[in-house]
């Protein structure tokens, strides 16, 4: 009997085929590897799109620059986007030194800590994109009832380069939930192996 690498002798002492879990286990960090530098690309990219985006417009008379801190959820998408440029950078050091060092994540209480903060970084950034992407509506089609004007059409850069911003910010948090779904199969790889080992008792 095995189960992801943890099989049971004759006896039923539990055994652990260590060279199949380390294939695996190998495979799946050079994934999580991947998406977290991505992810940690793609955030400052879009923190940058969106942080350093300005537009100089005359109205009457009176010259009004637009920025990001205009709009709270501009600000929130940004912060949101560096939390998650920071947290995956921590995290893909850990995973270079894992790799380097051929260790295997058996620690419960680690895997459960990385699983946590994926899935709270993911549901930051899912919130950041929906809230941006809600204001970046009102701010091209406007409200006539609330008699919210269309901004865009006088500041069209601003608009657009907020609009590249919010697209990279969208591509994080897809590889930020893929990611979540590696991390919950590291948790549940440790448990599971438990309760296999539980039931080759009876």
């Amino acid at each position: 009997m095995s189960y992801l690498g943890v099989g049971v002798s004759p006896g039923n002492v539990p055994v652990y085929h260590g060279t199949n879990l380390k294939v695996i286990d190998r495979r799946v960090r050079l994934t999580e590897l991947v998406l977290r530098c991505l992810i940690c690309g793609l955030s400052v990219l879009a923190a940058v799109l969106v942080g350093t985006d300005t537009e100089t417009k005359e109205i009457f008379a009176i010259r009004k620059k637009a920025r990001f801190t205009e709009m709270k959820a501009l600000v929130f998408l940004v912060v949101a986007n560096g939390i998650s440029a920071a947290y995956s950078l921590v995290q893909a050091v850990r995973c270079v030194v894992s790799m380097v060092r051929g260790s295997v994540l058996f620690s419960k209480p680690l895997a459960l800590a990385i699983f946590s903060g994926d899935q709270g970084l993911a549901y930051l950034n899912v919130a950041a994109v929906g809230a941006a992407a809600q204001s970046a509506a009102f701010a091209k089609l406007g409200q006539t009832q609330l008699q919210w004007m269309v901004i865009c059409n006088m500041y069209g850069k601003f608009c657009n380069q907020v609009g590249e911003g919010i697209a990279v910010a969208l591509l994080v948090c897809i590889f930020m939930v893929v990611l979540s779904c590696i991390s919950a199969f590291g948790v549940f790889r440790l448990y599971g192996g438990k309760k296999a080992q539980n039931n080759s008792g009876w």
